[in-house]
């Protein structure tokens, strides 16, 4: 299953986070890598167009993925297993706290 979603970092369109066939990429828009004052994400992915990849989610977009009650809630309303940390980042970070949101873009007849 191939889940995907739009990461925007203060609303405006930065790139692009993945999990395929047991791997997690991020990888920076083009567009958004030229403009004049682009924000990393995270301190832990600097602007770059290399693609990062990793066998586990980004700490920084699990980070993201709320906890405790709230963590309940969304798993039991939308009955996700609290180990698909991608299926949580994209279903719960939509208007996270921060300057940074996930949209879920992953295509319909994969979900």
């Amino acid at each position: 299953m191939n889940k995907r979603g739009k990461v925007f970092v203060q609303d405006i369109f930065a790139g692009i986070i993945q999990e395929k066939e047991g791997l997690f990429s991020f990888t920076y828009d083009a567009e958004y890598l030229k403009k004049p004052g682009s924000l990393p994400v995270s301190l832990t992915l600097p602007l770059r167009p290399e693609t990062y990849e990793q066998k586990t989610m980004f700490p920084f977009f699990d980070g993201l993925i709320p906890e405790g009650w709230l963590l309940n809630i969304i798993e039991i309303n939308w009955k996700i297993n609290p180990r698909d940390r991608m299926s949580l980042l994209l279903l719960a970070c939509r208007d996270s706290i921060g300057n940074v949101s996930v949209i879920d873009e992953t295509p319909a007849d994969e979900k």
